[in-house]
């Protein structure tokens, strides 16, 4: 959403009047500012909180996903052989 141009106007006047005031705090956000730039220009642009994942961490990831699986299947493997022997015993009799 764009800023009318009062908001723009008051916002403008702000910043002149901090600049008026405290020219040390304008050169600390300016550098401030500067930072953040070469960081996001480091990162790819990605805002500062977000990290691409190490190797590490997908390779555990991937490894639990395949033992979970792993355990579901045998899961289903046994109920269903317990479901065959029970109907084996039910048919017997």
């Amino acid at each position: 959403m764009a800023w009318s141009q009062d908001e723009e106007r008051m916002l403008a006047q702000i910043e002149q009047h901090l600049v008026d005031d405290d020219p040390r705090l304008v050169a600390r956000l300016e550098s401030f500012n500067e930072r953040v730039r070469r960081s996001e220009a480091r990162s790819g642009g990605r805002p500062a909180g977000v990290r691409k994942p190490q190797r590490s961490t997908v390779i555990i990831l991937i490894s639990w996903l395949l033992i979970a699986t792993l355990v579901a299947t045998l899961l289903i493997m046994v109920l269903r052989h317990e479901t065959a022997a029970a109907l084996a015993l039910a048919a017997a009799f």
